[in-house]
């Protein structure tokens, strides 16, 4: 038996912060079991994966020492613990389409996805009733301001210990400082076989491009519009006569179900990205 911790390094890009915090994690006998780092325009960010024998963790010094690590890096740090046979807690995050929140409601209530809905957030109140009535915990965040919006969203994050997030047809780009903090922990669903038409209006794109298959994209969600490493992906073929809203229906139809495979992969905890593609283990 073991406990587990994932812990986030966020920060401008310095030398010594690996050691200093891989040291620290040795002093606090914590086995590393996984660490991924990297450097983006003199941004550095890292997770690492830490596990302890069953009596040689002490949470708060893990915690407080973390702190005080951050405040002499001057880096963001935090720790996020978790037990092996505990349910992943997860947010939504919608906009204003309804039917992918819909089949995730009805997936997680049919015990078809094994996690917990921690939190649905919203830039718009329009499926706040869809929320209430399945008994979620809905929160609006106004996003005309992108950065202040996505502190207040990663602070709630953080309160409601969240370990990863649904993006279902959340129509907001999401700023690397974001997505460092929960790297390959953010699934989308994009409306096409990517990296075929990325961002907005892809069924349009499609059915202007005269493609003959289209399809559906859950990915993991990257510092790059619609680049993430691919999961998994549904198509169909585009018959003639087909017109635009036929093309958008179809899509449609496979965009929960594709989801849900990428969310219980992701959960099967047997999906590994290597040089930014994923693969099953």
């Amino acid at each position: 038996m073991k406990h587990f911790a994932t812990i986030t390094v966020i920060g401008r890009d310095k030398t010594g912060v690996i050691a200093r915090v891989t040291g620290f994690l040795f002093a606090q006998r914590a086995n590393i079991e996984a660490m991924e780092e990297q450097v983006t325009r003199g941004h550095f960010s890292m997770t690492i994966q830490a596990s302890w024998s069953l009596h040689a963790m002490d949470p708060a010094a893990v915690k407080d020492g973390l702190q005080v690590l951050a405040k002499a890096l001057g880096m963001q740090i935090k720790a996020r613990f978790t037990e092996p046979r505990q349910r992943q807690r997860t947010a939504i995050f919608v906009t204003r389409e309804s039917h992918c929140f819909q089949g995730l409601i009805k997936a997680f209530g049919d015990g078809k996805i094994k996690a917990e809905i921690a939190v649905v957030i919203s830039n718009h109140r329009d499926l706040e009733p869809m929320a209430r009535e399945a008994g979620l915990k809905f929160v609006h965040v106004p996003w005309e301001d992108r950065s202040k919006a996505e502190e207040q969203v990663l602070q709630l994050l953080d309160e409601h210990e969240v370990d990863f997030i649904i993006l279902a047809r959340f129509m907001k780009i999401l700023a690397a400082h974001f997505v460092w903090h929960y790297k390959n922990k953010i699934i989308n669903i994009h409306p096409s076989l990517l990296p075929s038409f990325p961002g907005a209006q892809a069924y349009r794109q499609a059915y202007e491009h005269g493609v003959k298959i289209a399809g559906v994209t859950s990915h993991f969600v990257s510092m790059h519009l619609d680049e993430g490493p691919i999961i998994t992906q549904s198509s169909f073929l585009i018959r003639p006569g087909m017109e635009l809203k036929d093309i958008v229906a179809a899509g449609q139809k496979l965009e929960t179900p594709t989801l849900v495979r990428a969310i219980r992969l992701y959960l099967s905890q047997r999906l590994d990205v290597y040089w930014g593609v994923v693969k099953e283990v």
